[in-house]
């Protein structure tokens, strides 16, 4: 095991769990536009998804390589906070109708992509396993 990334894991997963409260009761007084709303939930789910996988990354750290698993564990927190921090921040630029929403946008795919390699440092952990 390795408490650090549970620690995070945990941590992340429980902000998903207020900003999702926040999204369902908050945000819906701010705005009724769907398509900022859906934006801000898919944040959120993507986050808890991820958070749940660093925990399983923390659990499962002692059983494979340490090199595949910090990596893969770096590239899910790096992709939480790129790609569905992104999303908030769109989320707020657009309620506030601010120009800055074209500069965050290309960041959003950025982090899609380390939540993807992530996923690839974890099979390859995995299928190393001797």
């Amino acid at each position: 095991m390795h408490k650090n990334y549970l620690a995070t894991g945990a941590l992340l997963a429980g902000l998903a769990v207020i900003l999702g409260a926040f999204g369902a009761h908050g945000l819906e007084r701010i705005t009724q536009d769907e398509k900022i709303l859906h934006g801000f939930q898919t944040g959120v789910q993507y986050q808890l998804y991820h958070a749940l996988a660093l925990l399983a990354v923390g659990i499962m750290f002692g059983n494979f390589s340490a090199r595949w698993m910090k990596w893969a564990a770096g590239c899910y927190i790096t992709g939480i906070i790129l790609f569905s921090g992104s999303l908030y921040l769109l989320t707020f630029l657009k309620v506030q109708e601010s120009s800055a929403v074209k500069f965050v946008g290309p960041v959003t795919p950025l982090g899609g992509i380390f939540l993807i390699i992530g996923w690839l440092l974890l099979f390859i952990a995995v299928v190393k396993k001797k």
